[in-house]
Formats: C-alpha cells, structure tokens, sequence
C-alpha cells in the first residue's frame, strides 16, 4: 500500500488536472481531510521530511584514503622491505607508513562530512502549516501533513508541500531556490497547464520550500517528503556519483606505470645478479632478492603523495586568502583543468535583486544613475502604488520587484515615509493576475484624491486617455499609443521587466471600489525598466575565461528572451548570435541523449531548465571528455554541482544545500573568483608536474647508478646512503618546487583536459634525460675517483674516498637540478633562478644535511663515508653544476627547433 501511495505521489501530473479531478484523485473535499483519513495516510507514506542519507563514520573514511594505487604500491613496499630485511631493517618501512597515514589524516579532515547536502535539505522543511480539517483551520507541524490536506497560504509563509492550487488571490511565490527564476511567479489556480511545462511555468502550483512573497491561497497537497520536487534533489543527490577528478586519475595512471616499472627493474636485477653468481645458493638467492627490493624501494617516490597533499593544502590556504573555501583537497588542482563553466544566472552571474535601470517619463529617458526630478509623477507613482513595508533598521520588506521600485526613490531622495505621511493611503484596489493592475488612493492637502496606478502596460494602456509633456496634459492619441508600445518592445528586447505608471485626480472616493469605476480615463506617467542585473566584475570575468580557452555556459529557470540579453550583456554569446545558441529546458526533453550529445557544444545557453537538464548538461559535456566545473546557489543545483567535475557554491547567496555538494565555496559570491581560483589551480598542478618531473628524474638517477653499478661489479653507494640522499633531497626541495610562484602567462594557455597526465608537455622525455645526465655524471665521478685517487696507497682509503664522492656528486647534482625543474622549458635565468626564498632555502638547509654527515665527525662512521679535500669537493661541485648547464643547452635548443 505504501509503494502504490508513492508511486501515486511520483508520477500523477496534478498541474493538468481539474479540481475536482484533483479532489478525486487524493480524495478529500475543500473542508480537508477527515481526523481518521489523516491518521491513515500518516502510517501509510510517513512524515513530511526528508529522508536522512547514509553517514560514513570517521573510520571509514579513513579507511578510504588507502584505496588509491599509489598508496597500496607503497603499503607493499613497506612490508616487502622488512621481509626482506629479516625484521632487522624498520628506517624505510616506518618511514613509508608515516607518510601514508599522514596523507590519510590530511584527506580525511579536509573532506569533512559527506552528507551535508542531505542534511541542510532536511533543516529547510517549515516548521508550521496552516491547515483545513474536519472544517477546522489548523497550526501543525508541517512534518504531520498528508496528501489531500487543504493548506491555506499567505504573504511571509514558506509553502510546506508540493501543493495543487484550489485559490489564488494576487498569489506570488519566490522559486528562486528550485527553479532559478530571479522574479517571483504569478500564480493562477484557474490555469491550464500544458504536458511539457516546466517546474517554472506550472503556475497552478506551488512547492516545497518557496516562499509566499505576495497575496494569498488556498492549495491540496499533493506530495510530502522525498516526493515533493526538493525531495526528489535530495534522492539526486544521494545517488549522484563522485566525479573521479584528474588529479586522481593523473596519480592512477602515474602509479600503474611505476608498477610496472618497478616491477621490471626489481626482475631484471634479480636475473642479473642471479647470472653473475658462481655457486647458486639459498643464501645468495634471498640476497639477491633483498638487492632487487632495496633498489625497488630506492625507485619508489614514497614523498610524492605526501608532497602531493601539503601543495594542495598550501593551495587552499592561498584560495581561502582570495575568498575561495576549499571542501576537497583534489578540487584545487582540478580547477587548473577545467574547459567549462557552467554557471547558474541567478546570484552568480546576476546580483539576484531586481533593480530599475531605465525609466521614460515626461517625454524623457533616465537611466539609474541619473537624478530625476522629485515631483516627477512616475517616481510618485511607483513609490504609491507599492505594498513594501519600510523596517525601523531601514530594510525594505516585500516582493522584490515592489522593493526595487522604493529603492529607486529612496536613491533619487523621495522621501517615501514622510509623503505618506502628507499623503496617506486610504484606500486600495490590489494586485491581481486578471487585470494586472494595482491601484492605491492618497488622500491631498487641499482635500482631493490622488489615484495611483502601476501594472503591465498592454494592460494600463486600455485605461489611459491622456498623457503629460513638459507639465501640459493633453489627449492620448494613437500614434501616442504606438510610440509607448514600441518604447516598451524596446526595453522588453533589452531582457527588462517593464512596468507602466498612470494617475489622475478625483474629488471624491467611489462608494464602491471596482476597476471599472476607478481604473479609469488616466493620465499616462511613463515606464519603468527592472533586471536582475549582472555582476560589475562578470563581464570581465567571462572575458579572461575566454581568453585561457574555458567556454562559460549559463544555464537558468529564466525566459529565454532574458536568459538571451544577459548572455549577450556578459559576453556569453557575442551580439550577433542568434538565439540558435539558446536552449529551453522543453526542447531539450524533446532530443535524445546521443541527438543531444552531439549538438552540446552549438548552445552557450540554457532557459527554463530543471534540476534533470543540469546534470543532463553536465554529463554531456563530460561525455566529450570536458572538465566541467558547475556554479550555483540554489537548491536546484546541488545534483548538477554534485555531478561536475568540480562544483562551486557561493558563501554569501548559496543555500546550505549548495555549498554542501559544492567542491568549493565562494566566499564572497564573486564570479570573478572563479576565474582566480582557477589559475591557482593552473599554478598548482604546474608545481605538482615540476615535483614529479624532479622526484622521479632524481629516483631513476638513483636506480640507473644502482643498477649500472651492480652490472659492473661496483659497490657504487650502500643503502644507508642512499636512503639519505631520498630523505634530504625528496622532501624540503620537492615541498619547495611545489609552492613555486606562478609563472608568466599561464591564463594564456589552453586548457590541459582530461586525457594530460603529469608526463605531458615534455615532462617524460625531460624526465628520462635528465635521470640518465644525473647518473652518468655520478658514475663518471665514481671512475674518475678510482682512475685518479687520492689515497692511492690504500685501496680501502681509496673506495671509501670514491664511494663519498659518488655519495656527494649524486645528492648535490640532485639539490643543482631542482633549479632546472622550476621550469620545464624556460631558462631558469628567465624565471629567476634565486626568486622564491623558500626555495632557496630549502635548498640551503639541504646542503647543510648532506655536507654534515661527510664533514662532522662521527656522523661520517655512521655513513661510511670520509672527508674529502679540496681537490676532491672541486670535483664533486663541477660534475653537480654540468647538470644545470647541459639542461639549459637542451632547453635552448629545444626553444631554437620550436621557432
């Protein structure tokens, strides 16, 4: 029985029916439902809120910060090291862990809770209902409504339930939060609803969550909990899946290719130390394993999740700096990959207050800016003729476009409390949706009558017979009717919501207050001119987007004539586009997904959309291996910003919804932001590539003199050092490379996509050469120090004195190349080579590290190394500096071939 009342609840089209057919179908009667119906229907579909999600405890999402490759790669590496070691070696192993479980740490605390979204959902439901049962109008908890209960509404209420209309009294609700529309909607329970409308245009109506702005009504629940429309965002949003984001791919991708790598190299040098064995034994096998593992380990860059993690930390304390809150360490670095910005109108490109930007009166044009005169009839009209209520603090209480209009007076200097109070209201005729007129009557000095009147012009126009110009009232002619309806066409092509204002003088209030009798043979004032106006610094935004290869998308609840000029206004889509680049939510139900998939990229623009058509549109960008980044406020878009690459709430406008499936909060609702975030993110995935390059170029010079070394039969440098040298080079250099400052030019570049990984741009190849340079220079040392020694008379002197020049060429030649790796094409000479002081010291302090354990005693028994003498470190200092000037030769001619 449950499952057939939902499933009644989630597929009837009550916006087509009937009253009396909507009766029927819930069965109930406009005296409500009866105490034993409502004791029913409570058991049967349950309370009206919305369910709660599943929450993870905190140790299983700590327990989730191992799953990635790279991670379990160097779990294994931990424990296959001390097996190998017999249990006896525990330095690398508890090394490895520290780092994992720290990684985990910092994952785990910057993600925070998972079901926020769900949550904030949940805290939105209204905590009282004014309800009609057994004839009785009631207050309940709007968790004890049922379907079929008569809900009655007013100005100031939060509608409770998804609701069919019965009445409608100059009925307005705010949907702003649902549907996106910035206006309040005109509702209309005698209206008939076509079988494709959307949420926003289903003006019989009324649901979940909106707020009653203006009027009043009387509705029948149709749905409750995660029936209702929001109910149907939160189960969106349950079931949305995580987006993978690219830095999660790009650290996949890197470690099944150090798997394998690794893998090879480990099997290679077991094969070859296995050959080189003249008796083959228990003992010499195990040994030979533990020399494959020990060099394995040495090609692990177990630093590099770590690092990974302090520079995306670093990352979102630079955008918390610059107002933008960071919810998911990867989103950083998935801001600097994104293609498009699919961002919502209302609040995020809008400021989501209508404002009055253009007013003809008296024959004249005056935009917002400039000072009308005071006495001027349509600023006295529109201040009139308007229901909103002043507070004492001075807040401006009402619909918004009735607000808009008293904050226009009150920036021209109409005072708007101290007229009424020579000019009181006496009498009214209000608001409604058949006429679209308001009129109110202002009682004068000299004891006449001042009727004011505002409302849709195609409207108040039949009711006007006169006009003023230059303070002469004469006759309205024809050519005068046509002049102010093409003024109108003109400002509704400029996406402006247009208003009329008219008045005249009577002597005396009609005894009975019709429209005919009152809304009559008046006097033409001029036309108001209203938009929910774009951001100051939108335009620019959308600009710079443009200019670093992302395409800005605007999707909105909005007409598409609006939803046309704002685009065009911003930039979006250029003046000479048509609305071929404008999609309404009707006509993309009409297309397939695969039709749809392929005209994606034809449209900039998207009108009358529901919450389906975002995540729809995400998916199709996505689909066509795009880095979609979706921007919204309302409870509407958090499915679609769940869905996204990256999701971006804002702080200030955004319901807690928003920012709960959000990546990324704007603190201060600034487009602009975005674009600042994502060239952090640009910086910050450069630095991550710069790390990599420098990590993985150092670990392969390690693995080459290694296994170069055991080829030839050398005992080039023993574990100790080397684990030294990844200590002291892998950490304070590599946390340096990656808070590098941006370089120059970056917001000029293309988008890398999806399909870049860490190796591109000639990362690889620079990679590779430069492990092989590093090696080549430490082996030639390790000759040359035999070839000329300096304890030629004691070969134990003599290795000892070869092994710490190795030891010292390889970790210096590594601390020299981190100044190569700041930047992978340009010379370190033009991006400044001494620029960042943290970098330089980090590479200070590294120095210190590695030249103490040769030159304090003591320290140099425990690495087995000697001091070396003047001739010697001049060696060591030649061979570290030619790593930096042969990459520069290779930069430049690589700078010379691109020309």
């Amino acid at each position: 029985m449950v499952e057939e009342h939902k499933k009644i609840q989630d597929t009837t089209a009550f916006e087509q029916l009937s009253f009396s057919e909507t009766m029927d179908e819930l069965d109930s009667t406009k005296e409500g439902l009866s105490t034993e119906q409502v004791t029913k229907r409570q058991l049967e579909d349950g309370p009206n809120e919305l369910s709660a999600g599943k929450k993870k405890s905190l140790f299983v999402k700590f327990l989730e910060q191992f799953k990635d490759l790279m991670i379990i790669i160097l779990i294994v590496a931990a424990i296959l090291s001390v097996v190998t070691s017999g249990g006896h070696d525990l330095s690398d192993a508890l090394i490895i862990m520290s780092v994992v479980i720290i990684n985990a740490i910092f994952g785990v605390y910057q993600e925070g809770k998972a079901e926020a979204a769900i949550e904030a959902l949940r805290d939105m439901s209204s905590p009282a209902a004014r309800v009609k049962r057994d004839g009785h109008v009631l207050e309940i908890d709007s968790k004890g409504l049922v379907r079929g209960d008569i809900v009655l509404l007013e100005a100031g209420d939060v509608v409770p339930a998804d609701l069919r209309l019965l009445e409608s009294v100059s009925l307005k609700i705010e949907e702003a939060a649902l549907t996106g529309e910035s206006v309040p909607v005109e509702k209309d329970a005698n209206a008939a609803v076509s079988a494709d409308s959307g949420i926003g245009d289903r003006i019989n109506m009324a649901y979940q969550n909106a707020n009653v702005t203006y009027g009043r009504g009387l509705g029948i629940v149709t749905a409750i909990g995660m029936s209702t429309e929001v109910g149907k965002i939160a189960q969106m949003i349950e079931s949305a899946d995580e987006t993978e984001t690219p830095l999660k791919r790009n650290l996949n991708r890197l470690s099944k290719v150090l798997t394998w790598a690794i893998l090879a190299i480990a099997v290679v040098t077991f094969i070859v130390h296995i050959l080189r064995l003249d008796v083959l034994n228990q003992e010499n096998v195990l040994e030979g394993l533990m020399v494959s593992v020990a060099l394995a380990v040495a090609a692990i860059p177990e630093g590099l999740p770590a690092i990974v993690t302090i520079v995306l930390a670093l990352g979102t304390q630079v955008l918390a700096k610059r107002n933008s809150i960071v919810r998911k360490l990867p989103a950083v670095e998935t801001l600097g990959s994104t293609q498009i910005i699919a961002s919502d109108k209302t609040g995020t490109l809008t400021m989501n207050q209508m404002t009055v930007e253009k007013v003809l009166s008296n024959g004249q044009s005056f935009s917002a800016k400039d000072q009308m005169p005071k006495e001027d009839m349509t600023l006295r009209v529109m201040n009139f003729a308007n229901d909103t209520k002043i507070s004492q603090e001075g807040d401006l209480i009402g619909d918004p476009t009735e607000t808009a209009l008293v904050k226009f007076g009150q920036d021209q200097g109409f005072e708007l409390l101290s007229v009424l109070t020579e000019n009181p209201r006496v009498a009214e005729l209000p608001f409604d949706s058949d006429r679209k007129l308001m009129s109110t009557i202002h009682k004068l000095e000299n004891g006449n009558y001042f009727v004011a009147v505002k409302g849709a012009p195609d409207q108040l126009l039949k009711r006007v017979t006169k006009k003023i110009v230059a303070d002469e009232i004469s006759p309205l002619t024809q050519d005068d009717q046509k002049q102010i309806l093409s003024e109108n066409h003109k400002l509704a092509q400029e996406a402006l919501r247009v208003l009329m204002m008219a008045y005249k003088y009577v002597d005396a209030i009609p005894s009975v207050l019709t429209s005919e009798n009152l809304e009559n043979d008046l006097i033409f004032a001029g036309l108001v001119g209203m938009i929910d106006p774009e951001r100051p610094e939108a335009y620019e935004a959308v600009r710079v987007a443009k200019e670093a290869g992302i395409r800005p998308i605007m999707i909105t609840g909005d007409h598409q004539d609006t939803a046309q000029a704002i685009a065009k206004r911003l930039g979006i889509i250029d003046e000479k586009e048509s609305e071929r680049h404008v999609l309404t939510g009707a006509q993309l139900n009409e297309m397939s997904d695969e039709e749809f998939q392929n005209k994606v990229d034809q449209y900039s623009v998207y009108a009358r959309v529901s919450p389906e058509h975002k995540v729809r549109i995400v998916k199709a960008w996505q689909n066509k291996d795009k880095v979609v980044a979706m921007t919204g406020d309302g409870v509407n878009d958090a499915p679609a910003l769940k869905t996204a690459d990256i999701g971006i709430g804002m702080g200030i406008t955004g319901t807690e919804v928003s920012k709960g499936a959000s990546d990324m909060v704007l603190a201060d609702d600034n487009f602009a932001t975005i674009i600042v975030a994502i060239e952090e993110g640009r910086k910050v995935f450069a630095n991550i590539q710069k790390t990599i390059q420098y990590l993985l170029s150092a670990n392969t010079a390690e693995v080459l003199t290694i296994f170069i070394a055991t080829l030839a039969g050398w005992d080039v440098m023993l574990p100790v050092q080397l684990l030294w040298i990844n200590l002291v080079t892998d950490t304070f250099p590599a946390i340096a490379l990656g808070v590098e400052p941006n370089e120059p030019g970056s917001m000029q570049e293309k988008p890398r996509g999806k399909k870049a990984s860490f190796f591109s741009n000639g990362v690889l190849s620079s990679t590779i050469y430069q492990g092989i340079i590093q090696a080549a220079l430490t082996l030639g040392i390790y000759g040359l120090a035999l070839a000329f020694p300096v304890h030629a008379d004691n070969s134990q002197m003599m290795h000892q004195d070869a092994l710490t020049m190795s030891f010292a060429t390889l970790g210096l030649i590594q601390l020299f190349h981190a100044f190569n790796v700041k930047s992978i094409h340009q010379s370190i000479f033009k991006v400044g080579a001494f620029k960042s002081k943290t970098f330089n010291l980090s590479i200070l302090l590294s120095f210190v590290l590695l030249a103490a354990v040769i030159m304090i005693p003591g320290l140099n028994r425990i690495f087995h190394v000697s001091h070396l003498d003047l001739y010697q470190w001049i060696m060591v200092l030649i061979a570290s500096v030619s790593v930096v000037i042969i990459v520069e030769i290779v930069k430049f001619i690589q700078q010379q071939l691109k020309k």
